[in-house]
């Protein structure tokens, strides 16, 4: 539901959407992979096999046009409620990048903007990460403007009800008795393990949705279900530890258990990118398939009306925060709302110390070898 919170924007004057960005034809796809493992050793034979996930479909990725889908979908939003601020839009990865999304915000005049991050939970790939790429982009841009980034919104009743709605929308498309398998993207359990202040927030969050979506679930059917939280997209040397299950091997749990079918919810994700088409509706299907287990996806929220709203008054309610207000802050399940300012050794790094002067010792390079790039981090 909307926040009941003004529509003045101030402090800001400008919002930017900042996302991972993705190739959008075939001749990009390399360059693209390139940029993703800069620094990393990764050969560009290996990388042209990676590279093939994006030519079965055509050599694009979907990211970019959910992006624009997403930006024409908050402008309307906002000019509902006379919201005039302009939208701005930069990639880590691939164009617009954001560095030049600066440099443009600087010579519109934009003094102070708030980040809208395409990444629900916290983690080093999906929070810290952008941080600092915001940093360095502004280290390059002489009169950058201040971004503030909006706090985590995974636990939201716009992200929460929008898949409340697709859960319900797949399991109706199953049989009677259908179990819920909840997706997101594996990280390295050492990066679970720093995440948030307290650590294990990436998985103590997304635990949380599928618990709130299960209970919203059984309220409004009576139907008790089985639930498991499982991932997709794994990548890195196969010795180090990543979050499992993987969701084709739990798929042949649930065929071996006897379950008459499955709904795919992809929770960790906003919009169908990569990881969705490739890893979901390609590989978990044709896995399902070949198990003759009944599978369907939800949809993630994309221009959901509930997310977009949502992403609205997450804006206006930093901003009334930034002016001293107590603005409501929506949330369900038992973690509490997100926070606005990150602590300085909130997930860190994995080849890094957690913040300058820290006696962390350099964790492994869990993070730093290719298999399908991560369009969520």
């Amino acid at each position: 539901m909307p926040v009941d919170v003004s529509p003045d924007p101030t402090p800001y004057d400008a919002v930017l959407l900042l996302s991972f960005g993705g190739p959008e034809k075939p001749e990009d796809v390399l360059p693209f992979l390139q940029n993703v493992t800069r620094g990393r050793g990764i050969p560009d034979d290996r990388l042209k096999e990676v590279g093939e996930h994006y030519y079965s479909f055509g050599g694009k990725s979907p990211i970019n046009d959910q992006n624009r889908e997403l930006l024409a979908a908050l402008r309307t939003s906002f000019d509902e409620l006379g919201i005039d601020l302009p939208l701005y839009w930069g990639n880590r990865n691939w164009a617009p990048y954001l560095t030049d999304t600066l440099r443009e915000m600087t010579a519109d005049g934009v003094r102070r903007a708030v980040v809208i991050v395409t990444s629900a939970y916290p983690s080093y790939s999906g929070c810290r990460q952008y941080r600092e790429n915001l940093a360095d982009a502004a280290a390059q841009v002489e009169g950058a403007p201040v971004i503030d980034k909006l706090r985590h919104y995974a636990n939201h009743p716009g992200f929460v009800g929008s898949f409340v709605e697709s859960t319900a929308e797949a399991l109706s498309r199953l049989p009677e008795g259908a179990a819920i398998a909840y997706v997101t993207h594996s990280i390295p359990t050492t990066m679970n393990a720093t995440s948030g202040p307290d650590g294990n927030a990436y998985t103590s969050w997304h635990e949380d949705v599928a618990a709130e979506i299960t209970a919203e679930l059984q309220r409004r059917t009576g139907v008790e279900r089985r639930t498991d939280l499982v991932y997709c997209s794994r990548s890195g040397p196969p010795h180090l530890p990543w979050l499992e299950p993987d969701i084709n091997d739990h798929l042949e749990d649930l065929e071996a258990d006897g379950v008459p079918g499955v709904a795919v919810v992809p929770i960790g994700f906003v919009s169908d990118h990569m990881e969705v088409i490739y890893d979901l509706d390609t590989e978990a299907a044709a896995s399902a398939e070949k198990l003759h287990l009944p599978m369907a996806r939800a949809a993630t929220p994309g221009t959901d009306p509930r997310f977009v709203t949502m992403l609205r008054d997450l804006v206006l309610e930093r901003a009334a925060a930034e002016r001293g207000e107590q603005p409501e802050r929506p949330c369900v399940g038992k973690l509490g709302p997100g926070w606005d300012d990150c602590r300085p050794d909130c997930c860190p790094a994995l080849r890094r110390p957690a913040a300058p002067g820290s006696t962390t010792p350099d964790a492994v390079q869990a993070s730093t070898a290719a298999s399908a790039p991560k369009e969520t981090a």
